[in-house]
Protein backbone atom coordinates (compact mmCIF):
# COMPACT_ATOMS: atom_id res chain seq x y z
CA UNK A 1 0.00 0.00 0.00
CA UNK A 2 2.85 2.47 0.40
CA UNK A 3 5.01 1.48 -2.14
CA UNK A 4 1.24 1.97 -4.27
CA UNK A 5 0.81 5.56 -2.86
CA UNK A 6 4.83 6.51 -3.16
CA UNK A 7 4.75 5.66 -6.61
CA UNK A 8 0.99 7.87 -7.29
CA UNK A 9 3.05 11.16 -5.52
CA UNK A 10 6.39 10.28 -7.31
CA UNK A 11 3.92 10.78 -10.79
CA UNK A 12 1.94 13.52 -9.25
CA UNK A 13 5.38 15.61 -8.94
CA UNK A 14 6.37 14.20 -12.30
CA UNK A 15 3.84 15.21 -14.06
CA UNK A 16 2.30 18.79 -12.30
CA UNK A 17 4.74 20.13 -10.12
CA UNK A 18 8.20 19.31 -11.76
CA UNK A 19 8.77 22.45 -13.96
CA UNK A 20 5.95 24.19 -12.67
CA UNK A 21 4.05 21.78 -15.39
CA UNK A 22 0.62 22.22 -13.80
CA UNK A 23 0.51 26.17 -14.96
CA UNK A 24 -0.16 24.70 -18.43
CA UNK A 25 -3.27 22.88 -16.19
CA UNK A 26 -4.34 26.38 -15.72
CA UNK A 27 -3.54 28.32 -19.04
CA UNK A 28 -5.43 25.39 -20.57
CA UNK A 29 -8.47 25.82 -18.47
CA UNK A 30 -8.48 29.65 -18.95
CA UNK A 31 -8.56 28.73 -23.06
CA UNK A 32 -11.81 26.12 -22.57
CA UNK A 33 -13.92 28.78 -20.48
CA UNK A 34 -12.77 31.64 -22.58
CA UNK A 35 -13.67 29.53 -25.53
CA UNK A 36 -16.91 28.09 -23.83
CA UNK A 37 -18.24 30.71 -22.55
CA UNK A 38 -17.68 33.19 -25.69
CA UNK A 39 -19.40 30.20 -28.10
CA UNK A 40 -21.80 29.69 -26.28
CA UNK A 41 -22.95 33.68 -26.09
CA UNK A 42 -22.55 33.70 -29.82
CA UNK A 43 -25.11 29.92 -30.46
CA UNK A 44 -27.44 31.59 -28.35
CA UNK A 45 -27.09 35.09 -30.56
CA UNK A 46 -27.25 32.49 -34.06
CA UNK A 47 -29.52 29.56 -32.34
CA UNK A 48 -32.64 32.80 -31.46
CA UNK A 49 -32.06 35.02 -35.17
CA UNK A 50 -32.07 30.91 -36.88
CA UNK A 51 -35.24 29.80 -34.83
CA UNK A 52 -37.39 33.15 -35.98
CA UNK A 53 -35.67 32.50 -39.80
CA UNK A 54 -36.65 29.05 -39.68
CA UNK A 55 -40.38 29.73 -38.02
CA UNK A 56 -40.81 32.25 -40.86
CA UNK A 57 -43.86 32.50 -43.13
CA UNK A 58 -41.22 33.82 -45.50
CA UNK A 59 -39.23 31.32 -47.74
CA UNK A 60 -36.01 33.92 -48.22
CA UNK A 61 -35.64 33.66 -44.82
CA UNK A 62 -37.06 30.03 -44.18
CA UNK A 63 -35.12 27.72 -46.55
CA UNK A 64 -31.73 29.32 -45.50
CA UNK A 65 -32.17 28.50 -41.74
CA UNK A 66 -32.82 25.09 -42.29
CA UNK A 67 -30.26 24.72 -44.87
CA UNK A 68 -27.74 25.69 -42.11
CA UNK A 69 -29.05 24.04 -39.76
CA UNK A 70 -29.27 20.63 -41.72
CA UNK A 71 -25.51 21.07 -42.77
CA UNK A 72 -24.51 22.13 -39.73
CA UNK A 73 -26.05 19.20 -37.42
CA UNK A 74 -25.12 17.02 -40.34
CA UNK A 75 -21.50 17.12 -40.38
CA UNK A 76 -18.92 16.58 -37.57
CA UNK A 77 -18.12 19.35 -35.67
CA UNK A 78 -14.05 18.42 -36.29
CA UNK A 79 -14.80 18.78 -39.15
CA UNK A 80 -16.14 22.58 -38.95
CA UNK A 81 -13.43 23.15 -36.80
CA UNK A 82 -10.78 22.74 -39.41
CA UNK A 83 -12.74 24.35 -42.28
CA UNK A 84 -13.23 27.42 -40.72
CA UNK A 85 -9.48 27.65 -38.73
CA UNK A 86 -7.62 26.52 -41.61
CA UNK A 87 -9.68 27.46 -44.80
CA UNK A 88 -12.42 30.47 -43.56
CA UNK A 89 -10.10 32.39 -41.57
CA UNK A 90 -7.08 31.03 -42.86
CA UNK A 91 -5.26 34.31 -43.55
CA UNK A 92 -7.27 36.16 -40.69
CA UNK A 93 -4.78 36.90 -37.64
CA UNK A 94 -6.89 36.66 -34.89
CA UNK A 95 -6.07 35.30 -31.55
CA UNK A 96 -6.83 31.28 -32.03
CA UNK A 97 -9.24 30.68 -29.39
CA UNK A 98 -10.95 33.70 -30.59
CA UNK A 99 -11.52 31.65 -33.75
CA UNK A 100 -12.28 28.46 -32.29
CA UNK A 101 -14.71 30.09 -30.45
CA UNK A 102 -16.64 30.93 -33.42
CA UNK A 103 -16.46 27.77 -34.80
CA UNK A 104 -18.07 26.38 -31.83
CA UNK A 105 -20.54 28.85 -31.80
CA UNK A 106 -21.71 28.15 -35.38
CA UNK A 107 -21.96 24.96 -34.87
CA UNK A 108 -23.63 25.69 -31.10
CA UNK A 109 -25.91 27.78 -32.65
CA UNK A 110 -27.68 24.91 -35.04
CA UNK A 111 -28.24 22.91 -31.69
CA UNK A 112 -29.66 26.00 -30.09
CA UNK A 113 -32.23 26.88 -32.79
CA UNK A 114 -34.02 23.49 -32.63
CA UNK A 115 -34.39 24.20 -29.12
CA UNK A 116 -35.51 27.65 -28.80
CA UNK A 117 -38.21 26.82 -32.03
CA UNK A 118 -39.39 23.40 -30.13
CA UNK A 119 -39.55 25.36 -26.96
CA UNK A 120 -41.74 28.15 -28.53
CA UNK A 121 -44.05 25.38 -30.41
CA UNK A 122 -44.26 23.63 -27.47
CA UNK A 123 -46.62 26.77 -25.67
CA UNK A 124 -50.44 26.15 -26.56
CA UNK A 125 -51.67 27.91 -29.60
CA UNK A 126 -54.34 29.31 -27.67
CA UNK A 127 -52.27 31.56 -25.59
CA UNK A 128 -51.31 33.74 -28.92
CA UNK A 129 -54.97 33.94 -30.03
CA UNK A 130 -55.49 35.29 -26.40
CA UNK A 131 -52.60 38.02 -26.44
CA UNK A 132 -54.11 38.86 -29.92
CA UNK A 133 -57.79 38.97 -28.71
CA UNK A 134 -56.58 41.69 -25.92
CA UNK A 135 -54.93 43.85 -28.70
CA UNK A 136 -51.40 43.20 -28.89
CA UNK A 137 -49.68 42.72 -32.12
CA UNK A 138 -48.17 39.47 -33.04
CA UNK A 139 -44.49 40.95 -31.36
CA UNK A 140 -45.93 41.80 -28.36
CA UNK A 141 -47.88 38.26 -27.87
CA UNK A 142 -44.25 36.63 -28.34
CA UNK A 143 -42.61 39.03 -26.44
CA UNK A 144 -44.57 38.67 -23.62
CA UNK A 145 -47.00 36.37 -23.87
CA UNK A 146 -45.20 32.74 -25.39
CA UNK A 147 -41.53 33.64 -24.65
CA UNK A 148 -41.76 33.67 -21.26
CA UNK A 149 -43.44 30.97 -21.01
CA UNK A 150 -40.75 29.25 -23.72
CA UNK A 151 -37.97 29.99 -21.33
CA UNK A 152 -38.90 27.27 -19.27
CA UNK A 153 -39.17 24.76 -21.04
CA UNK A 154 -35.99 25.36 -23.25
CA UNK A 155 -33.91 25.99 -20.35
CA UNK A 156 -32.54 22.49 -19.44
CA UNK A 157 -32.44 21.55 -22.74
CA UNK A 158 -29.96 25.19 -23.27
CA UNK A 159 -28.04 24.19 -20.07
CA UNK A 160 -27.43 20.56 -21.36
CA UNK A 161 -26.00 22.42 -24.65
CA UNK A 162 -24.16 24.09 -22.70
CA UNK A 163 -22.30 21.49 -20.99
CA UNK A 164 -22.15 19.41 -24.10
CA UNK A 165 -20.53 22.75 -25.57
CA UNK A 166 -17.73 22.70 -22.84
CA UNK A 167 -17.14 18.88 -23.45
CA UNK A 168 -17.17 19.77 -27.02
CA UNK A 169 -14.12 22.38 -27.09
CA UNK A 170 -11.47 19.35 -25.87
CA UNK A 171 -11.14 18.57 -29.98
CA UNK A 172 -10.11 22.08 -30.32
CA UNK A 173 -6.48 20.87 -29.66
CA UNK A 174 -6.48 19.79 -33.39
CA UNK A 175 -5.90 22.93 -34.71
CA UNK A 176 -3.27 23.35 -31.47
CA UNK A 177 -4.81 25.93 -29.32
CA UNK A 178 -3.61 24.88 -25.82
CA UNK A 179 -6.96 23.86 -23.70
CA UNK A 180 -7.45 21.60 -20.68
CA UNK A 181 -7.27 18.66 -22.87
CA UNK A 182 -4.60 19.65 -25.13
CA UNK A 183 -2.30 21.09 -21.91
CA UNK A 184 -2.72 17.05 -20.61
CA UNK A 185 -1.77 15.79 -23.69
CA UNK A 186 1.37 17.91 -23.95
CA UNK A 187 2.08 17.15 -20.14
CA UNK A 188 1.98 13.25 -21.19
CA UNK A 189 4.02 13.63 -24.30
CA UNK A 190 6.73 15.46 -21.87
CA UNK A 191 6.95 12.97 -19.15
CA UNK A 192 5.66 9.51 -21.06
CA UNK A 193 2.97 9.02 -18.33
CA UNK A 194 -0.80 8.53 -19.44
CA UNK A 195 -2.40 7.99 -16.36
CA UNK A 196 -1.93 11.66 -13.86
CA UNK A 197 -2.34 14.34 -16.59
CA UNK A 198 -5.31 12.49 -18.13
CA UNK A 199 -6.96 11.54 -15.09
CA UNK A 200 -6.13 15.05 -13.97
CA UNK A 201 -7.68 16.95 -17.32
CA UNK A 202 -10.77 14.31 -16.94
CA UNK A 203 -11.48 15.14 -12.96
CA UNK A 204 -11.11 19.22 -13.76
CA UNK A 205 -14.02 18.68 -16.50
CA UNK A 206 -16.12 16.59 -13.93
CA UNK A 207 -15.64 19.24 -11.08
CA UNK A 208 -16.47 21.80 -13.63
CA UNK A 209 -19.45 20.37 -15.07
CA UNK A 210 -20.82 19.08 -11.64
CA UNK A 211 -21.08 22.50 -10.37
CA UNK A 212 -22.70 23.80 -13.66
CA UNK A 213 -25.16 20.63 -13.50
CA UNK A 214 -26.06 21.99 -9.47
CA UNK A 215 -26.34 25.85 -10.33
CA UNK A 216 -28.17 25.36 -13.29
CA UNK A 217 -30.84 23.27 -11.76
CA UNK A 218 -31.04 25.76 -8.58
CA UNK A 219 -31.62 28.60 -11.28
CA UNK A 220 -34.38 26.32 -12.65
CA UNK A 221 -36.15 25.41 -9.39
CA UNK A 222 -36.56 29.31 -9.07
CA UNK A 223 -37.70 29.55 -12.64
CA UNK A 224 -40.62 26.91 -11.80
CA UNK A 225 -42.01 28.59 -8.62
CA UNK A 226 -44.48 30.29 -10.38
CA UNK A 227 -46.03 27.25 -12.07
CA UNK A 228 -49.03 25.63 -11.07
CA UNK A 229 -48.72 22.03 -9.99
Amino acid sequence: MGDWFSRILDDFIQNFITESRYTLIIQGFTVTVYVSFLAAALGVIIGTALAFASMSKYKALKLPARGYIDIIRGTPAVTQLLIIYFVVFGSVRWHPAVIGAISFGINSGAYVAEIIRAGILSVDYGQTEAGLSLGMTRAQTMIKIVLPQAVKNIFPALCNEFIVLIKETAIIGYVGIMDLAKAGEFIRSRTFSAFMPLLGTAIIYFIVIKLLTKMFAAFEKKLRKSDIR
